[in-house]
């Protein structure tokens, strides 16, 4: 059996195919890259470069840093920024939908969007824009930091 029938060889040419066809070459990095985010949404740019050098070796911050900006750009991740959190990266980037985060920890979670349809908000005025998305962040705590607030 060669690799690329494996889950693990099959996950990495659907990644690979997702890469081309969204006009970028399919590199060690971004495979790696997008391979982690898929199974670990939220992460933060430093959580992924540790992980990816634990895949490949040797990979530089700004190497990690760059395929995120490519992936992000192409709509291949999409970059959320929880306020006074670091930005964390995720896959699921074909809906509209918002976001948990703990005030403790950080931890993020999904949230579908209430109405299903992007975007699930209308604002009273939208001043001339055209309006495609909504961002919603749920703040609060995550089981975790409420049972040791406790």
């Amino acid at each position: 059996m060669t690799s690329s029938t494996t889950s693990g060889g099959q996950a990495a040419d659907s990644t690979r195919e997702r890469l081309r066809a969204a006009g970028l070459r399919a590199t060690g990095p971004r495979v790696a890259v997008l391979g982690w985010l898929s199974d670990n949404p939220h992460s933060t740019a430093d959580q992924v470069a540790g992980a990816v050098r634990r895949t490949l070796g040797s990979v530089s911050t700004q190497a990690v840093y760059d395929v995120l900006h490519a992936c992000t750009s192409a709509g291949l991740l999409r970059r959320i920024e929880p306020a006074g959190h670091p930005a964390r990266f995720e896959c699921r980037t074909a809906d509209n939908h918002h976001h948990l985060v703990c005030r403790a920890c950080g931890r993020a979670e999904d949230v579908d969007c209430v109405h299903g349809s992007a975007p699930c908000l209308v604002p009273s005025s939208t001043a001339g824009y055209s309006i495609d998305e909504a961002e919603i962040v749920f703040w609060g705590l995550c089981p975790d930091c409420a049972s040791a607030a406790e």
